[in-house]
């Protein structure tokens, strides 16, 4: 009745993974699909649900399919307009958003504007497309309020995503064991594609793209960003393998090192870095991160790698005072930094590194003098990175900011990254 899918003028059969889906929705309600960019899942799912509003038995007559998309309205208004377009004989009287086939009213809903979904009597059918793309606040409630229709009116419910960012809402899902799974998960990367969708000389061509792992190889990865470029990260990985085959890890106590510490709590995670100046090379030989850690197990992880590894100066983010108290004290420095620190300024001592060795940042005054510094860096190939510390990697090539200030919400692993930019303040001049 409407024809294939067209790509290139050439008419594309169903193939084998989307036979695999068609399969797998006779079985199950609820099916999450991790796949590779461009392989048509999409169009597959709005084929789909179009086919289920119009095959013979009627028995979805009077019910209402939701369409979740991104944020922007365009995206959702897109979607319907694909379902539309598959008609191409027929008027649709409905607004831009809706589309209505044989009684079943499909409509669009941006994730940021979900209140509208609730509440609707009879739900048969939940598209989540490019869900691991919701912002972070709206990836929780699309799906609650998607799921709470199950006891409702037992919908389908499919979500389907390239992946995104580490720890979004489809790493969360893959990482939940089979046995506690809502869903039946299924992984399609660029490889079931080759030679159906794709052709060897398109993919050739997309693996010269910094963004290939992330959109066609089903890694977690985020959306490459606008700090850091691809080039500096390469060569920072490059000095990190040659510089650990050089050591082979062997830490060298006395070379200089300083540590970062980004301390978080709660919603927070709390990162540390630690860098070693490596024949001119500030070397990463420690980096982690910490999800809701207790505040004394931190204070005495920081004193043990201290001590392991020699470090020399401690960084630490000014706006958690009670752990730059618990570390002088633990190092056997005056508690009443802020006094110390009046005092260096008022006599003209110097810097501060010169005087103590736990030293307060205020990121407020100074995120964007230490995020252009940790670029110059990079840029200078004066930092080395061993691959072991992808969530480090991972932060670098998401790292968005916006007029000099670091955007949090679109950078993976931010606080990883944090604790990087304040360990290499201690290579900013005066030198030390």
């Amino acid at each position: 009745m409407i024809g294939l899918p067209v790509k290139n003028s050439k008419k594309m059969a169903l193939f084998d993974y989307e036979q695999e889906i068609f399969y797998l929705l006779q079985k199950t309600k609820h099916v999450w699909i991790k796949k590779a960019t461009g392989l048509g899942i999409t169009e597959f799912m709005l084929r789909y649900i179009a086919w289920l509003c119009l095959r013979g038995d009627n028995n979805l007559k009077g019910s209402h399919m939701c369409l979740v998309t991104g944020p922007r309205i365009d995206r959702a208004i897109t979607l319907v307009e694909r379902i539309k377009g598959f008609f191409s004989t027929m008027r649709f009287d409905t607004k831009e958003t809706v589309v209505l086939l044989n009684g079943v009213k499909i409509e669009a809903f941006p994730s940021h504007h979900l209140d509208a979904m609730r509440g609707l009597p009879n739900v048969s059918f939940i598209l989540l497309d490019e869900a691991d793309f919701f912002p972070v606040g709206q990836q929780q409630e699309a799906c609650v309020v998607s799921e709470r229709y199950i006891a409702k009116s037992d919908p389908y419910i499919v979500m389907v995503s390239t992946p995104n960012a580490p720890e979004g809402l489809f790493e969360e899902i893959e990482r939940e064991p089979d046995d506690k799974c809502l869903y039946k998960r299924l992984f399609f990367d660029y490889t079931v594609g080759v030679g159906n969708i794709y052709t060897v000389q398109e993919i050739a061509k997309a693996r010269e793209s910094p963004s290939f792992e992330r959109e066609y190889n089903l890694k977690y990865i985020g959306q490459q960003g606008n700090v850091f470029s691809y080039e500096s990260i390469q060569k920072a990985i490059e000095s990190g393998l040659e510089l650990e085959k050089i050591r082979d890890g062997i830490i060298f106590l006395e070379y200089d090192k300083s540590m970062g510490i980004d301390a978080g709590f709660g919603s927070s995670k709390f990162g540390i870095v630690v860098t070693q100046l490596t024949w001119g090379h500030a070397e990463v030989v420690f980096a982690d991160e910490y999800e809701r850690p207790n505040f004394g197990d931190m204070i005495q992880k920081i004193i043990t790698i201290r001590q392991n590894y020699g470090v020399d100066k401690l960084f630490v983010d000014a706006a958690n005072p009670e752990i730059i108290r618990s570390l002088k004290r633990a190092f056997n420095e005056p508690e009443n930094y802020e006094d110390q620190l009046a005092r260096i300024e008022s006599k003209n001592l110097g810097h501060p590194v010169f005087h103590m060795d736990v030293l307060p940042v205020s990121f407020n005054a100074e995120h964007k003098e230490i995020l252009s510094h940790t670029k110059l860096m990079l840029d200078r190939e004066r930092v080395a990175i061993h691959p072991k510390y992808n969530k480090l990697l991972v932060a670098l090539r998401t790292a968005v900011a916006t007029e000099g200030i670091l955007d949090k919400q679109m950078t993976a692993h931010d606080d990883v990254l944090d604790a990087l930019r304040l360990s290499l303040k201690y290579y900013l001049p005066p030198p030390v």
